[in-house]
């Protein structure tokens, strides 16, 4: 959830560090912090402030020079946000600094025992427990002190350290939140995400889980947290630093909305198979008769990944003819659920990292069971644990709230489903109608695009509702869940979604025209059934704003989207309403890229 950098070379690392930092903020932004050192420097160096980066910049001091350093931008989970709950953390001594993403599970067992042994702390986070550990220990190379600390951890964990004892060098370990090292010339770096990066080199390697590294200006090695060397190349990243920049816009999110048409060509390229109305996707690792044995799908994922599932899981039944249905991640884990050995299973993640997924999928091939990864970032942790998957290349995603990231992953579903169908029971017909409206959708999606004014003169409309209904039928309720999602978490005007269908058995008690409804509506076989649902709120005064494929009389405003085949069109409608969640927000005065209480990587339960 927070955001590490760390740097070790000749370059002057401060401001170094805040540049990380401020391309991490979107991992974490209620306080943050930063720690140097040198060759030639007698000790630790610290400056921490609550709040943003720009925050933490403006207490940096103008005399404040170092070469080797670590830094963190937090998102609480032990304390409140405050300058001594802020990372880094160090002993009183002020030898040894940690900076650390994830929780510590016993951190309360392990204070209250070096409570008893005299330690006085400094802050309410679990996180202090590790700097005290490793301060504590008696080992003589820091490597083996980290190692000891890590020993009686239980817990989640991605944590760099620095010791003024042994300043030419910086540890690192993970555990379940991801460490990245980048490799310099004659400088390293490492980050718990690319993105801190990709502005100073492209040759990264990614930490496993259980792995530990040591970083000095010229050299790096691996090794497990037994101290058992492990072999580590360096992979080149995809993206580049101008990916990460906002381009001229005056958000990330409106950014990454305006790129679906090219996302969604990227993640179409070189998949579409016009000879046998297919598709390749080569990273399945399943071929045609492992396929037809499939006897049904389980989608697993959290938030937005969770609605995109949803959607997935129809394509894949209605395209397949398989039993497919999505479950939320954190639930599947504690439910004791029975694992076929005929069912097949897709963890979805955009990041690749989420925490409540990850964990699903090692407990799933724990118990033998096969499963596919639909992710974004190449060489994430759950694609490296899955036995094969898709990427979705909807590339960076910046803002905390997921848009482009989540039409890819639908779009990557109607490749698989399409796929799958067409091993099956999918006729060649259906197969080159499926993707001729494919090939549709990145000029659609520029059309919808092109009515951004009128969505915004709407969203200035409802902009003063206190609550929201969405409701779809079908296909649509997904959308539905998917629209009331970004509209809380931008807004936090409250939003529910329900099926259509389910109005008329509670949730119409809720209608009155104080109470705005979105519906989705699409031109499909429900069309008159949607219709009725609009009848029924219209008759208790309620206002309406639909997304149709024509104009809707019952609706007092209508977005007219373009129609594409019945099974592709939920990709199209979802798009006017992430435009609408942003100008609402944006008429409210939010802070749309980095809202309240939310961080983008959920990498702790």
């Amino acid at each position: 959830m927070c955001g590490i950098v760390g740097y070790i070379g000749k370059r002057d690392v401060a401001p170094l560090l805040l540049e990380g930092l401020q391309r991490l903020e979107y991992r974490g932004y209620d306080s943050a912090g930063v720690v140097i050192t040198g060759p030639k420097s007698s000790g630790l160096k610290m400056v921490k402030a609550k709040g943003r980066v720009r925050d933490l910049e403006a207490r940096v001091p103008k005399r404040f020079a170092g070469t080797t350093g670590i830094a963190h931008t937090r998102w609480a989970t032990h304390g409140a946000p405050s300058d001594h709950n802020a990372h880094p953390h160090m002993d009183p001594e002020n030898k040894v600094a940690v900076v650390h993403n994830g929780i510590v599970d016993n951190a309360a067992e392990l204070r209250a025992k070096l409570e008893a042994d005299g330690v006085v702390f400094a802050s309410e986070t679990d996180t202090e427990v590790l700097t005290h550990l490793i301060a504590r220990s008696q080992a003589t190379t820091l490597e083996e002190k980290v190692r000891e600390a890590l020993k009686v951890v239980e817990g989640t964990y991605g944590v760099a350290v620095l010791h003024a004892d042994f300043n030419d060098r910086i540890v690192v370990a993970r555990n379940g939140s991801p460490v990245v090292l980048g490799i310099g010339e004659k400088e390293m770096f490492v980050a718990s995400d690319v993105a801190a990066l990709v502005a100073h080199t492209r040759q990264v390697v990614t930490l496993d889980d259980g792995e530990m590294a040591t970083l000095k200006a010229d050299d790096f090695r691996t090794y497990t947290t037994t101290g058992t060397r492990t072999t580590a190349t360096p992979e080149t990243v995809e993206w580049e630093a101008a990916s990460y920049d906002m381009g001229g816009h005056d958000t990330y999110m409106h950014k990454e909305i305006s790129e679906q048409p090219d996302a969604v060509d990227r993640v179409l390229r070189g998949r579409i198979d016009d000879r046998f109305s297919t598709v390749h996707l080569g990273g399945l690792n399943l071929d045609a008769r492992e396929a037809r044995t499939i006897r049904r799908i389980k989608i697993l994922g959290c938030g937005t990944s969770y609605h995109a599932g949803m959607i997935g899981a129809g394509l894949i039944e209605s395209m397949a003819r398989i039993p497919a249905d999505a479950e939320p991640a954190s639930e599947f884990r504690y439910r004791n659920p029975v694992v076929d050995p005929d069912t097949l299973y897709i963890a979805v993640s955009q990041s690749g990292e989420t925490y409540d997924v990850l964990a699903a999928v090692q407990e799933l091939k724990r118990k033998g069971a096969r499963v596919l990864g639909v992710v974004n970032v190449v060489g994430s942790a759950i694609a490296r644990e899955a036995d094969g998957g898709v990427y979705v290349h909807a590339g960076p995603e910046v803002c905390v709230v997921s848009t482009k990231c989540f039409t890819n992953t639908v779009v990557a579903f109607a490749l698989l489903a399409l796929h799958l169908g067409r091993i099956r029971d999918l006729s060649v017909t259906d197969g080159r109608r499926i993707i001729e409206g494919l090939r549709r959708l990145p000029e659609q999606i520029s059309e919808i695009l092109e009515l951004e004014d009128e969505i915004k003169e709407l969203a200035a409309e409802y902009a003063g509702a206190q609550s929201m209904m969405f409701i779809g039928r079908v296909r649509g309720y997904p959308v539905a869940l998917e629209a009331s999602l970004k509209l809380k978490e931008i807004s936090y005007i409250h939003a529910e979604a329900y099926p259509a269908s389910e109005l008329k058995h509670g949730p119409l008690a809720l209608i009155e025209p104080a109470l705005p409804t979105v519906a989705i509506v699409p031109d499909d076989a429900l069309l008159e059934k949607n219709r009725a649902a609009l009848e029924e709120i219209k008759a208790r005064s309620g206002r309406i704003l639909a997304v149709a494929h024509r104009e809707q009389e019952k609706a007092d405003h209508t977005i007219v989207v373009p129609k594409n085949e019945d099974e592709l069109d939920p990709i199209l409608m979802g798009i006017p309403l992430q435009l609408f969640a942003y100008h609402t927000a944006l008429a409210m005065g939010r802070d749309i890229d980095k809202p309240r209480n939310l961080a983008k990587s959920v990498t702790v339960e």
